[in-house]
């Protein structure tokens, strides 16, 4: 008996033994808790495995079953792919719509394909698709003469932070459970200046910080939930970003409650050294990042870190804390899990290029494109009284720009293909050039150029910058038409003035002589793959216009501060701007009219604690159904600090049919009229009177009225700026 009884003994601890080895490891058991799981995996991992998998660009660790989940991706404004995707327009073209739930689903379209290229492994610009993708970009656009204008949606931090929310979720997807992809919001932060960006130093008081330049990050952390945020390449007052453990973790983390990871710009570590110099040494250079809250890196990391754990720069447990919340978005992405349990890993090729998101690509360029002046009505053109069309201009051909961070279009529909499409074969579209973008005047194409717009009924002259005018590592030094493009608009014009120019174009542009003379002037953005099919139907009004600019439109750079100087109230945007702008922001004129009434508030004195609503009806007056923007602005009368202009507060997008009228309601925290308080370190309210104004632009006010502000939270008597 004792035998047999040992015998069994044996048998059934050998049947543990092996049923333990083979169970699986619990971070491959989605039933586990993911903090569970993450501990288990980094248990496993040696220091130079964890070191590898804070390489962005790793190719995840075969022998463990990790994939490659992370990757080289960017959605800016379509996924970038080897094989072809949907195209939109630019962000600041998304901005001009002024309707965060198109850019919602924008962002959810590109979220599928960028899925659905990981599902089926294809390649990406820089190896396998992964799902971490680096968009949006919410960085604002303080300077009108920045290279990266094209990337972000809005000088106006409300006005970003809501895009950037609507984006984000988008990207990310609804699902309780799993990510669809993982969204990185850069560039954090205060970056704005391509020139020596990579060694520059921004000097920003903190009250600017907080009240401008912070904002919309913020939403994009506590209401978008951002995974991921990538740190700057500049320095903010001394401390490279990359580095800046007040930026990356007191407030992101401490503050905002941030939970994901954050990565750097590439080569950020290593420009610590080579451009900001402020170590000779990459492995100090290294561990400076990591303590600071930097999560991953490039193959910097992957290098340095064993050697700093050698050398007592760092701790294992630093590696494991960075490695952690890497880890975490993995699983919340589902890359841990079998694809079965995983609703978005079903997605697949067809839903790329699909028509439902080429019908999106259009909706946008078309709700995108701002009507900035038409006088006497010349536009929308008849159909039925222009039988030929002369197309002139450098953006009115196939070579008119779609912007950067996408691969090669599978197609792009030019404003003269758009008009050869809308008008038929009975209407004669001719196209010439005449300049390029940025070469001088040639005699000959402008001369062509004239003796078409003479010949014809119309002119539609597509004018504007592209890639080698503005872009990453690219800033212009003035606002004007580069090239030979404002002598080719006075010739044709001299030719024709029946003429219309289309501006095709990222950062303002002052055109203040087609102001003067030209009869109508459309702001068409860098507009995605279907642009000239949404030109053509607006200038023939088959589209009424509904587009609002997302920034100011200067007239020259008279009263606007140098590129260095990062205090937005010397003078930057429509918040302290006291010059006169070419076109405001906001602005957006329609092809029908919009009557403002019945304003009435909710209370006329409220506690700093309280809030109100504010409604108004909006009508439309005209005999075209139309969209205009409502805007809510406020200005604090008097206080002890210096107060913009004017600050957005809230906005929405309504469509009209003729003679219909909408109710809007906004709902204004009196916290949202809260400033920084420098000594304090707090926003806090300063009871007094507000006015606040209701319009279609920052200039063009409709309705106004005053709010009370009474009680306390009240701000010091002294503010330091």
């Amino acid at each position: 008996m004792k035998r047999t009884s040992c015998a069994l003994l044996i048998l059934f601890c050998c049947t543990f033994t092996f049923a333990q080895s083979s169970a699986k490891p619990a971070y491959l058991d989605p039933s586990k808790p993911t903090e569970q799981r993450i501990a288990d995996l980094i248990s496993r991992l040696t220091i130079e495995e964890k070191a590898e998998l804070l390489n962005h660009q790793n190719k995840g660790i075969q022998h463990l079953n990790i994939p490659a989940w992370g990757g080289w991706n960017q959605t800016l404004h379509g996924v970038w792919s080897k094989e072809p995707t949907t195209l939109f327009p630019m962000p600041t073209a998304m901005g001009a719509t002024w309707d965060p739930a198109l850019v919602n689903s924008i962002a959810g379209a590109m979220g599928d394909e960028a899925r659905a290229l990981y599902n089926e492994g294809a390649e990406g610009p820089h190896g396998k698709h992964g799902l971490v993708y680096r968009s949006p970009v919410i960085n604002v656009s303080r300077d009108p003469r920045w290279g990266r204008i094209q990337e972000v949606f809005s000088e106006d931090p409300f006005l970003t932070g809501r895009m950037a929310v609507a984006y984000v979720k988008g990207l990310q997807g609804d699902n309780p459970h799993y990510l669809k992809v993982a969204a990185t919001v850069k560039h954090f932060a205060v970056y704005n200046v391509e020139t020596n960006r990579k060694a520059l130093s921004a000097t920003v008081d903190e009250r600017n910080l907080r009240e401008y330049w912070l904002p919309h990050w913020k939403a994009a952390f506590m209401e978008g939930h951002a995974q991921s945020v990538m740190s700057s390449y500049n320095a903010i007052n001394g401390t490279p970003d990359a580095v800046n453990k007040y930026l990356l973790t007191d407030i992101l983390r401490g503050q905002w409650h941030f939970d994901g990871f954050v990565t750097d710009d590439l080569g950020a570590v290593r420009l610590l050294v080579a451009g900001h110099h402020i170590t000779e040494d990459p492995v100090v250079a290294t561990a400076m990042a990591i303590k600071a809250g930097n999560d991953s890196d490039d193959v910097e990391f992957q290098t340095n870190i064993p050697l700093a754990v050698k050398r007592g720069l760092l701790t294992t447990a630093d590696v494991d804390r960075a490695l952690t919340r890497v880890l975490r978005v993995g699983f919340r992405l589902g890359a841990f899990d079998p694809p079965a349990d995983n609703p978005y890993s079903k997605l697949g090729p067809s839903v790329i290029r699909s028509l439902e998101h080429l019908q999106l690509s259009l909706k946008t360029a078309l709700e995108s494109m701002t009507l900035l002046s038409n006088r006497r009505n010349f536009l929308p053109l008849k159909k039925d009284a222009v039988k030929s069309v002369a197309v002139i201009g450098p953006a009115g051909g196939n070579d008119y720009e779609t912007g950067n961070y996408y691969g090669k279009p599978a197609r792009k529909v030019s404003p003269t293909q758009g008009l050869k499409d809308l008008l038929g074969a009975n209407v004669n579209v001719q196209y010439e050039q005449g300049t390029s973008f940025t070469e001088g005047p040639d005699a000959a194409a402008i001369a062509r150029a004239v003796e078409l717009a003479r010949k014809s009924d119309v002119v539609v002259l597509c004018l504007g910058t592209n890639l080698r005018v503005e872009a990453e590592g690219r800033d212009r030094n003035d606002l004007d038409l580069p090239g030979a493009q404002k002598q080719l608009m006075e010739a044709v014009y001299a030719a024709n003035p029946k003429t219309v120019l289309v501006l095709v174009n990222a950062g303002p542009l002052a055109v203040t002589w087609a102001q003067a003379h030209i009869p109508a002037i459309l702001e068409a953005w860098f507009p995605g793959e279907d642009g000239g099919t949404a030109i053509a139907r607006v200038l023939f009004g088959d589209y009424n216009p509904g587009g609002h600019l997302p920034y100011t439109v200067y007239p020259n750079l008279n009263g606007v501060p140098p590129t260095n100087d990062y205090d937005v109230s010397d003078g930057y945007t429509y918040l302290y701007f006291k010059g006169s702008p070419l076109y405001p922001f906001g602005h957006g004129l329609s092809y029908t009219t919009f009557a403002y009434k019945n304003l009435k508030l909710s209370q006329t004195t409220i506690s700093p604690s309280s809030k109100v609503e504010i409604s108004f009806d909006i009508e439309n007056t005209g005999s075209r159904a139309g969209a205009d923007v409502a805007q809510l602005y406020s200005h604090q009368v008097k206080s002890v600090a210096k107060q913009p202009i004017q600050s957005l507060r809230a906005f929405e997008r309504v469509e009209l049919q003729p003679g219909e009228t909408k109710r809007v309601t906004f709902t204004l925290p009196a916290s949202e009229l809260a400033w920084y308080h420098t000594a304090e370190k707090r926003f806090a309210v300063e009871p007094g009177t507000f006015n606040l104004m209701i319009g279609s632009s920052s200039e063009d006010v409709r309705l106004r009225a005053n709010l009370d502000v009474r009680g306390g939270n009240a701000a010091p008597a002294r503010a330091a700026k």
